[in-house]
C-alpha cells in the first residue's frame, strides 16, 4: 500500500502523490486538455511516467500548449527547433507524432467526428469503475483499450497503441482504478458517477 494508504505506484514523491491525488482516475471530457494526455501518455513509451509529468510544463512550452489548431501548421524546421529544446523528450518520433496527432484530430472534426464523444465511446460514454484491491489486478490493457488503440491507428494517430491508450483511459477517469483501499478513490467516484446514467 501507497503513502497513507494511497496507490503504491505514486510512492512518496510530492509531485507523483499530487498527480494522484488531483489528477488521476477524474473525468475529463474538454477536447484540448483528452488531446494532451493522450499525446503526453505517448510520450512515455519506455519511459516512466514520472519523467513526462516532470517535463509536462515543457511540453506546454514547447509544443503551443497542445492546441490542436496551432499543432497542425508546425513545419519540419518547427518540429527540428523542438528537438534542441532540453524541456522535452527529445525523440524526433514522438515530436512528429504530436504535430501528426493533431493533424489526425483536426481530420476528424473535417468528418464531423467529434473526438471528446469518439474517445469516451469506447467506455460507452460513462467511465468504468472497477473494484481492485492490489495493483498486480489491474490490467495493462483491456479489450476497450485495444478498441481504441486500433480506431485511433486507423485515423493516423501514432503512439496509441494499447497499453498506452490503456494509461490514458485511466489518467483521464474512463477508467476509475484507484484501488478500493485509496483516500481518493471516494472523491472521484463521486465525479465518474456525474457521468453514469441516471
Amino acid at each position: 500500500m501507497g503513502t497513507d494508504g494511497r496507490c503504491p505506484w505514486c510512492g512518496n514523491q510530492p509531485d507523483y502523490i499530487e498527480y494522484h491525488d488531483n489528477v488521476w482516475g477524474r473525468p475529463v471530457t474538454a477536447r484540448d486538455e483528452l488531446f494532451e494526455k493522450l499525446c503526453l501518455d505517448g510520450q512515455q513509451a519506455g519511459l516512466s511516467w514520472l519523467t513526462i509529468l516532470r517535463k509536462q510544463a515543457g511540453y506546454r512550452a514547447v509544443f503551443a500548449d497542445f492546441i490542436p489548431e496551432t499543432l497542425a501548421e508546425y513545419t519540419q524546421a518547427d518540429i527540428e527547433r523542438c528537438l534542441q529544446d532540453r524541456r522535452i523528450v527529445r525523440n524526433r518520433r514522438k515530436a512528429e507524432s504530436i504535430v501528426g496527432n493533431a493533424r489526425a484530430l483536426l481530420a476528424m472534426e473535417a468528418d464531423e467526428e467529434n473526438f471528446t464523444r469518439f474517445l469516451w465511446s469506447f467506455v460507452g460514454g460513462a467511465p468504468i469503475i472497477n473494484e481492485w484491491n492490489r495493483m498486480d489486478e489491474i490490467p495493462t490493457e483491456t479489450p476497450e483499450s485495444r478498441a481504441m488503440s486500433r480506431a485511433l491507428k486507423k485515423r493516423g494517430f501514432r503512439f496509441v497503441g494499447p497499453t498506452i491508450c490503456y494509461a490514458f483511459m485511466q489518467a483521464v477517469g474512463m477508467v476509475n482504478d484507484h484501488l478500493v483501499t485509496c483516500p481518493v478513490r471516494a472523491e472521484t467516484l463521486a465525479l465518474s458517477r456525474r457521468l453514469q446514467p441516471s
